[in-house]
């Protein structure tokens, strides 16, 4: 049988299937008898729920969260959402598997995407914001990871070149704003271009998103504002002022403290950024979340970031 990919689950409900898949959550709980394990499988189509019932803590001991794993389970339907229960699961071996199938990409043309940050970027006609930006994405090295990060390890742009997708998102929607309202096209679309460019430090595909010790220790927040010193003491005659504004935009692009902001926005261009690169965020997290799920569920999952469901009508 061909590879069975997890958005095709829907067409195998009450069947059982055998495959394998990257065990990117893995959770020992305590049921009302006994132990189970839930794990959240992923493919590049899509992710889904499991769970193993019978001999749990045994189980766990096979495999790490972050695995790719062979699995053999039924594929049903709980409260309209699809799920599999695993009768077994194992580690599996790389020479079982092509890597491929489990990394997720963009569905955008990542040379598009690149000229047209680069585009935005030799828009700014501020000379000392565009020689700041030059030295930091004419980086051949450090754009080249720039461009193939995700964004985020599970809610957003949580794919290969999800960084690069997000920022020019963000950097569309600074263009628009920019024209809207009296703020600094150059300083907002300086922001728009660097708020996340540290991620590239934050995280690391194996296959599976994970945080690095840096990126979970320190944060590209303040890995950001790093760099952005780094770049600027090596520009002669960087403004004092001008520098202050930029790394407040990296430190408060996160808009509150409850979601790991370092500073509240407190100049019009970082509440400006901090409303764009929320309003990508949300909106993508929120969209893949309706993409998996069923068209006969009225439902989505629990959005545990945002404490709710999404309703899923079709026009």
């Amino acid at each position: 049988m061909d590879r069975i990919e997890i958005k095709e689950f829907s067409q195998f409900v009450g069947k059982e299937i055998t495959g394998y898949y990257l065990a990117a959550q893995k959770e020992l709980r305590e049921g009302k008898n006994d132990f189970y394990l839930k794990v959240r499988l992923q493919d590049k189509s899509a992710s889904c729920n499991a769970n193993v019932w019978n001999n749990a803590q045994k189980e766990a001991e096979g495999f790490e969260e972050g695995d790719i794993v062979k699995v053999k389970g039924m594929v049903v339907s709980y409260k309209g959402q699809i799920q599999l229960t695993i009768s077994k699961i194992r580690f599996a071996d790389p020479s079982e598997y092509d890597i491929n199938d489990f990394l997720a990409k963009s569905q955008k043309d990542p040379k598009q995407l690149a000229d047209e940050f680069f585009t935005y970027m030799d828009s700014i006609k501020d000379v000392n914001l565009n020689k700041l930006l030059k030295a930091i994405f004419e980086d051949k090295e450090f754009f080249a990871k720039f461009s193939y990060s995700p964004a985020a390890k599970t809610w957003h742009h949580n794919y290969i070149h999800g960084l690069l997708e997000h920022t020019v998102s963000v950097a569309r929607l600074c263009a628009f704003l920019a024209q809207q309202y009296s703020v600094s096209y150059d300083l907002l679309m300086t922001g728009a271009l660097l708020h996340d460019a540290a991620k590239v430090y934050e995280y690391e595909q194996k296959p599976s998103i994970e945080f690095t010790n840096i990126g979970r220790l320190v944060g590209h927040l303040t890995l950001g504002d790093q760099l952005v010193c780094t770049k600027a003491a090596q520009i002669n005659n960087f403004p004092s002022e001008l520098l202050m504004l930029v790394r407040h935009l990296v430190l408060a692009h996160h808009g509150e403290y409850e979601k790991g902001s370092v500073r509240l926005p407190q100049t019009l261009e970082a509440l400006v950024l901090h409303m764009a690169d929320n309003l990508d965020a949300q909106t993508i997290g929120v969209q893949q979340l309706l993409e998996i799920t069923p068209a006969d569920s009225e439902w989505s999952e629990f959005d545990k970031l945002n404490n709710r469901y999404y309703y899923n009508y079709h026009e």
